[in-house]
C-alpha cells in the first residue's frame, strides 16, 4: 500500500519532532486528503502537537471555491481554527511579508497533474524564492504524479516564464512535486531549509494507475476541472487548447479530455490525423462526439468534437503521448481549413504573461521557430515533426 507524505507526517510522530516549538503554516487545495479522506488541514490541526498558524490557499483556493479558471480568490479567516486563510491567487502571487511573518515553517501538500501548466508548480516556485528571501522553511508532503514517469514536449525557453510556466522543463516532466522543489533549488540557486516527507510503497510503473494508486486511494479534484486520472492522462495535451478558439470541454463533465467547435467535422479530423501520423495515436482511441458547453467557450452551442480513450484495455502508458495527439489534431485541423481562425488571442492576465504573447505560443514553449515549434501551430509536415522525438530523448 502506497503511503503519501501527510499520512507519515501524522502517523509517524518522530516526523514533526523538528516542528516542535515553530510556527507551522499549510499550503494546501481540496485534494490535501488523507487515505480517510480527511482535509491536511484539520488532519494536522488533529495531532495536537503542530503549531498552525496560518494557512495558504493557490489557484481555485484552499478547499475549493472557484468553478472556473482564472478567477482569483480572496484572503479570509479559517472558522474553526480561527488562523488567517492567505490567497496566493487573489491580490497576490507571491506570499507578501505580512503573510512569510505569520509561520516558520511551510508545509505544501499539493497534488500535481505532471505538466508544467499546471499552476501549483510555479506557486511552489514563489513560495521557494520568498521563503529563502526571508530565511523561512519549506517541507513538502510529497504525492504522486498522477500520469507516471513518460517525460514529453518541448522545453520552455528563457525569457517565456509566467504563470504557467515556471521555468525550463518540457510539458509534461515526470516528478512529483517534491522531487520539482529540488529541482528548483538547484537551477535557482535557492539557500533555504527544504526537507520533503517522501511516500512510501509508490510504484509508478505499475499498472493499472501507472503513476495514480488505483483501487487504493480515491482521486479528489484538485481543481474544479480535473475530475479524473483520464483528464489527468490527456492534460499534457490537452491543455494547449486554452491558447485555441476550440473548447477543451468546461462547462461539461469531461474537460480537458476531449475538444471542439460547432463548425469542425470531427470524423475528418480523426481520419486526417490517422492519414498524417498513425503512429502518433498509439495508445489511445479517439472517438467523435458531441457536447454542449454549458460555460466557457462555445457555451450553449453544440460542439462536434473528438474525445481521447484513456480507460480501456487499449489504453497503453509507455505509448500514450497526449502532447503529440494534440499537437497532430492542430495539424489536421489546418490541413483540412487552412483558414480556420485556430489560435486564440486575448489578455492572459491571471498568468502573468507578459503582453503581447500568443496563448498557443506560452503554452506549447515561446515562439514558433523551430521545427517541433512548428508542428504546433501546424505549419509544416508531419515528417519534420519527427525532431519532437529527439526532443524527448533529451528530455529523458
Amino acid at each position: 500500500m502506497v503511503s503519501f507524505g501527510l499520512d507519515r507526517l501524522i502517523a509517524e510522530p518522530g516526523l514533526r519532532r523538528a516542528l516542535a516549538g515553530r510556527r507551522v503554516a499549510l499550503l494546501a487545495h481540496p485534494a490535501s486528503v488523507t487515505k480517510d479522506l480527511d482535509h491536511a488541514l484539520d488532519a494536522l490541526a488533529g495531532t495536537g502537537d503542530l503549531r498552525l498558524t496560518a494557512a495558504f490557499g493557490p489557484q481555485h483556493g484552499l478547499r475549493g471555491d472557484k468553478q472556473d479558471n482564472m478567477v482569483e480568490s480572496p484572503d479570509f479567516e479559517d472558522p474553526k481554527l480561527r488562523i488567517p486563510v492567505f490567497s496566493l491567487y487573489g491580490e497576490v502571487r507571491r506570499p507578501t511579508d505580512a503573510m512569510l511573518d505569520t509561520f516558520d515553517v511551510l508545509l505544501v501538500d499539493l497534488q500535481d497533474l505532471g505538466c508544467r501548466i499546471y499552476t501549483f508548480i510555479t506557486t511552489l516556485r514563489y513560495v521557494l524564492e520568498e521563503a529563502a528571501r526571508r530565511g523561512k522553511a519549506v517541507w513538502v508532503l510529497d504525492r504522486p504524479n498522477p500520469v507516471g514517469r513518460p517525460v514529453e514536449g518541448l522545453t520552455l525557453r528563457a525569457g517565456w516564464e509566467s504563470f504557467v510556466g515556471a521555468g525550463p522543463m518540457p510539458m509534461r516532466h515526470g516528478l512529483t512535486l517534491g522531487e520539482l522543489g529540488h529541482w528548483f533549488i538547484r537551477e535557482l540557486r535557492l539557500d533555504l531549509e527544504y526537507r520533503v516527507i517522501e511516500m512510501q510503497g509508490w510504484q509508478p510503473e505499475q499498472s493499472p494507475g501507472f503513476g495514480w494508486p488505483l483501487m487504493e486511494r480515491s482521486w479528489v479534484n484538485p481543481s474544479p476541472n480535473a475530475p479524473n486520472l483520464s483528464m489527468a492522462r490527456c492534460y499534457a495535451g490537452t491543455v494547449m487548447l486554452e491558447g485555441t478558439t476550440l473548447s477543451e470541454g468546461r462547462g461539461t463533465t469531461r474537460p480537458l479530455e476531449l475538444f471542439g467547435a460547432p463548425d469542425i467535422d470531427a470524423a475528418s479530423v480523426i481520419a486526417e490525423m490517422q492519414r498524417l501520423a498513425p503512429g502518433w495515436l498509439r495508445g489511445c482511441r479517439l472517438r467523435p462526439c458531441w457536447f454542449e458547453p454549458t460555460f466557457h467557450k462555445h457555451a450553449g452551442q453544440l460542439c462536434a468534437g473528438v474525445q481521447m480513450h484513456v480507460d480501456d484495455p487499449s489504453y497503453d502508458h509507455s505509448a500514450f503521448r497526449p502532447w503529440r495527439v494534440q499537437a497532430l489534431a492542430f495539424k489536421a485541423l489546418r490541413v483540412l481549413r487552412p483558414d480556420y481562425a485556430l489560435w486564440r488571442d486575448f489578455p492572459y492576465d491571471g498568468w502573468m504573461i507578459p503582453r503581447p504573447r500568443r496563448p498557443i505560443s506560452t503554452h506549447s514553449r515561446g515562439p514558433t521557430r523551430t521545427r517541433g515549434e512548428r508542428c504546433v501551430t501546424a505549419r509544416s509536415s508531419t515528417a519534420e515533426c519527427a525532431c519532437s522525438n529527439q526532443q524527448d530523448r533529451r528530455n529523458r
